[in-house]
């Protein structure tokens, strides 16, 4: 089987970005591995050249081609050829093109899988491209999988100046602006000071406006962050308490009591309650106009079962951060949103956040972009494919300079206390993830905050605990942001100390 995410199948893709999958690679587990920048010699190496080849041509007959001569026979009976020419097409684009660089090994070993390592052209970012073969003689391909890639081991990075990290920005949004893969905002702080601030690209392509560094982007998954914010705020308060079973705020109308009796807000939080995600076939054959309200989206999870018990295991779960919201508004005795308003976004300062209604007139907001190939344009919004108001799961619009000052808030502990941030900011499933925050750690030491994304839009916020340095990035195009945070993220990784 080839192994993707295919871009034509909007119901698959909208679940994974969900959970952003940009940055997880470099921040994975610590593991063995080796780089041999020997090419492979024989059928194999004759093989990886081809794919490298016609990964590089930009061409989907020529994927055709490559798949139809080497493909496994499984391959065409998961994914369709357009899957797998769109899938390829879309990380062309996000790497410009790739040039070999090493075969990698691991230890313990992999035998059944061929890492080939290779260097994208658009943000000088390592990506691996990974085979598994049927056999060792012909070299059928029989599964297929793009993805980001630490350091080679016989590759060696200078430290560099804040001066250099910079200037090496403004260098590589430079570059990718003009050849339209990125368009949204950029924000680099350290602490209050603002050292890079620039918009890129238009706010919306029918008419032609310029993104400006007020210009308001989707979240997508961000709001978490508040939502979990919110419900320590309301532990402090002790409204509630983290040991309580869910059954003491969600009635038998969302869920029987057989399993929110077993859920708590804990497993919530943490994403260890076993429940998935509303962004299910109910939600896709649906009118965006029937769930605008926390309360509209009950018949999305009314039915949802436990995939495992309760705390086993991290499962990411957009279901469960929904009802957060109403556990927020049953506690709170106030509307999830007018919550967040009065004690998230008033007092962090963020004058330009909130859920907006995409059917209301919103000035300076982003329209969302996703590419494509079938249209002469190059590109489709992504208007009738997402909410029409965000939720305490994501979807809500906000600004560089505002989650700035939300970043900012949190660390001067304005919005709640340091134990209450500890508990934020626990990897507590051990899955790089605490309540509502991503939660890495880095050669700068931990970084905490949270990333989001749907189809025509990416943004990710990260917040480095240790040398004070904050870095948001908001696009309103498919993917466009976390490549460019992650690579911001690595040149702080290499500061001088």
């Amino acid at each position: 089987m080839i192994i993707l995410k295919p871009i034509s199948n909007f119901k698959i893709i909208c679940l994974l970005l969900v959970f952003p999958l940009f940055g997880y690679t470099q921040q994975a587990a610590k593991i063995d591995y080796k780089d041999d920048s020997n090419f492979p010699k024989g059928k194999m190496g004759q093989v990886i050249q081809e794919a490298i080849d016609v990964f590089n041509a930009n061409n989907a007959q020529k994927i055709s081609q490559f798949i139809t001569k080497h493909r496994s026979e499984d391959i065409l009976k998961k994914f369709s050829m357009e899957d797998i020419q769109e899938y390829l097409l879309d990380n062309y684009r996000k790497t410009g093109g790739v040039n070999f660089h090493s075969i990698r090994t691991y230890t313990p070993s992999r035998p059944d899988k061929t890492v080939v390592i290779v260097k994208g052209n658009n943000f000088d970012s390592w990506y691996a491209i990974t085979l598994s073969f049927l056999n060792t003689t012909d070299y059928i391909v029989d599964s297929l999988w793009f993805s980001s890639a630490n350091i080679p081991s016989n590759v060696k990075e200078s430290q560099i100046s804040e001066t250099e990290l910079i200037n090496k920005t403004s260098a590589l949004l430079d570059k990718i602006s003009k050849k339209d893969v990125f368009s949204g905002t950029v924000l680099i702080a350290k602490g209050s000071e603002v050292l890079f601030e620039k918009a890129y690209g238009e706010a919306s392509k029918r008419f032609h406006v310029p993104n400006t560094i007020n210009t308001k982007f989707n979240l997508g998954s961000m709001n978490k962050m508040f939502t979990t914010t919110a419900i320590m705020q309301l532990v402090e308060k002790q409204k509630v308490k983290l040991s309580d079973p869910i059954s003491k705020y969600i009635d038998e109308s969302w869920l029987p009591k057989q399993i929110t009796d077993k859920v708590t807000i804990h497993h919530l939080l943490s994403h260890t309650s076993g429940l998935g995600s509303y962004f299910n076939k109910t939600y896709w054959n649906s009118s965006r106009e029937l769930y605008r309200t926390i309360e509209e989206f009950k018949p999305l999870v009314k039915g949802e079962t436990l995939a495992f018990t309760p705390g086993e295991k991290f499962r990411y779960s957009n279901t469960g951060m929904l009802l957060l919201g109403v556990i927020i508004q049953k506690s709170s005795s106030q509307d999830y949103f007018e919550y967040i308003k009065n004690n998230i976004f008033t007092p962090s300062g963020m004058i330009n956040s909130d859920s907006y209604e995409m059917d209301q007139p919103v000035e300076n907001l982003a329209i969302g972009y996703i590419p494509v190939s079938n249209n002469a344009l190059g590109w489709r919004n992504n208007i009738f494919k997402h909410v029409i108001k965000g939720g305490p799961a994501g979807g809500g619009f906000s600004t560089v300079r505002d989650l700035h000052k939300f970043a900012l808030a949190l660390v001067d502990k304005k919005l709640v206390s340091e134990s209450s941030l500890e508990l934020l900011w626990t990897d507590h499933a051990k899955s790089r993830y605490g309540y509502g925050f991503e939660v890495k750690t880095s050669t700068a030491g931990k970084v905490v905050g949270h990333g989001g994304g749907f189809p025509g839009l990416n943004a990710q916020l990260d917040i480095f605990l240790d040398n004070g340095y904050i870095v948001t990035v908001m696009s309103n195009y498919d993917r466009g942001a976390s490549p460019v945070s992650k690579k911001i993220n690595t040149w702080i990784e290499r500061l001088k100390k």
